[in-house]
């Protein structure tokens, strides 16, 4: 672009209208000087909107950079033009536009107007201009300034910060914006009801301070995306929120959630380089399907599972061999450990419920079969030795052959050491802190008990395992009832 040429000093504060081709100087109405010729010249080039100014009588006294990237007119060729006809303005359509420019030296405040200007090479295209009033040395207008821009950009931006308005107060989903050192910058509302904080309270604040667990695994999304860029698909990240103490007991365990999360790198337009600014994470709750899903395919599996143990289990020749193949199975995915307690000096005919309960009588437990203690192994039968297993009153194996239903137990979670003596009083192997004891039925009669243990990975037993239990409970039943010679 030819840089717009500087007049002698004596030339007045006013711009003397030149022939078409003639650069005008960009000066300032006031105390022209050099420096400030340079200056003016330097700011009105190194804007990002379009820009040209008129004087009173309609003649191009500026035009910068991006007016000429837009148009294709060089400032050399611009500056010194009366009015837009005929070069930047369809000749039938100037009146009607310049009456349009010139109207705000008149009015107060800014004109907004949408109209089309030619380019050099013949084209046309769709500007938005802002147009005011440039007030001179005694405060009455002496011309008009006009910034403008191609509508589609304007649009853009429009949408840009619609987009970014919409997101932070009426998306359905959660938006978190994460700056570069892992702390919340802005979130929407349901972000912050996801998080059970206020929108003014989290900002500044660190991820770990709302969230339990998946805070490591959030945090690395984050720093991932910031090196890396975004990942190409959403992501699942299992979260359990921080809760206060006084909120939830310490036996009792969290909620998990499961939000389905994308990320964007957010980077600075304004620099040459890009500029990470943080990362937009957006977020939506899925822990109702996800667990309606996980729930159908462990139904699937535990059904395969009991299918397959029944096969193997019929190549058995001895019975209670048979009964261990089937804890084999039940143990994929389920529990860590199991053991069956049979019931020592059984009565032939016992009704249910009638164990424990006449004459004073105790129920005897003799260990039958269990899973290698201290390491990963198969169920392997044991042989009775008639020497009871030494459980305290009120042990859930005891409360289940009593009440001919499955019992439930779980340590203290929160208390490791606790857990240990808990595990450690029941005659259990170390580690387990989760507990399903299933009684063992058949022909009307209580055979022993089933137990299932869980480690602290793991979470408590559900009524959904209880029943998968008491199915496998049921054929470990039927095996040992043929053991006996049932």
């Amino acid at each position: 672009m030819t840089a717009p040429q500087r007049s002698e000093p004596a030339r007045p504060a006013r711009p003397v209208p030149a022939q078409p081709g003639a650069a005008a100087a960009p000066m300032p109405a006031t105390g022209p000087g050099r420096d400030d010729s340079d200056l003016l010249a330097a700011l009105l080039d190194g804007m990002d909107a379009a820009l040209c100014a008129f004087d009173a009588d309609g003649t191009v006294t500026h035009w910068n950079r991006e007016a000429e990237r837009i148009l294709g007119w060089p400032a050399a060729e611009a500056v010194g033009r009366k009015g837009l006809a005929g070069w930047a303005v369809r000749t039938e359509d100037a009146r009607d536009i310049e009456a349009r420019l010139m109207e705000v030296m008149g009015a107060t405040g800014r004109r907004v107007h949408e109209f089309a200007l030619l380019t050099k090479d013949g084209g046309r295209v769709l500007v938005r201009v802002q147009s005011s009033a440039v007030p001179g040395a005694d405060g009455r207008p002496s011309g008009v300034y006009c910034a403008f821009s191609e509508v589609h950009a304007q649009l853009d931006l429009e949408r840009s910060i619609a987009l970014s308005e919409a997101l932070l107060e009426d998306a359905s989903w959660c938006v978190v914006l994460v700056d570069a050192d892992l702390r919340v910058a802005v979130l929407n509302g349901n972000a912050a009801a996801a998080l059970r904080t206020g929108r003014t309270a989290a900002l500044g604040r660190p991820l770990g301070e709302f969230l339990e667990q998946g805070v490591e695994e959030a945090e690395n999304a984050v720093q991932h995306v910031l090196a890396e860029g975004a990942p190409p698909a959403p992501t699942e990240l299992w979260v359990t929120l921080r809760e206060a103490a006084d909120e939830s007991p310490d036996d009792a365990l969290p909620a998990r959630r499961c939000w389905r999360s994308g990320f964007l790198r957010l980077a600075s337009p304004l620099t040459e380089e890009p500029v990470p600014l943080g990362v937009a994470w957006i977020f939506q709750d899925v822990t109702e399907p996800k667990e309606h899903e996980q729930e159908s395919a462990r139904l699937r599996f535990r059904g395969n599972q009991l299918h397959r143990a029944a096969r193997a289990a019929a190549e058995c020749e001895d019975p209670m061999e048979a009964a261990a193949v089937h804890l084999d199975f039940a143990l994929a995915g389920f529990a860590d450990d199991a053991l069956i307690d049979l019931v020592l000096d059984r009565p032939e005919t016992v009704p249910p419920g009638a164990l424990g309960s006449g004459g004073g009588e105790r129920i005897r437990l003799v260990r039958a079969a269990a899973t290698p203690g201290g390491a990963a192994g198969p169920c392997s039968p044991i042989a009775p030795g008639g020497i009871p297993v030494a459980y305290l009153e009120g042990h859930p194996a005891l409360q289940a052959a009593e009440r001919c239903g499955s019992v439930r137990a779980s340590a203290t979670r929160a208390d490791e050491a606790a857990a240990a003596r808990w595990a450690a009083a029941r005659k259990w192997p170390e580690g387990s802190v989760h507990a399903l004891c299933a009684v063992l039925r058949s022909r009307g009669r209580t055979l022993g008990v089933l137990t299932l243990l869980r480690g602290p990975a793991r979470r408590p037993f559900d009524r959904a395992d209880t029943a998968y239990a008491e199915d496998v409970a049921a054929r470990v039943a039927a095996a040992v009832d043929l053991a006996q010679g049932g």
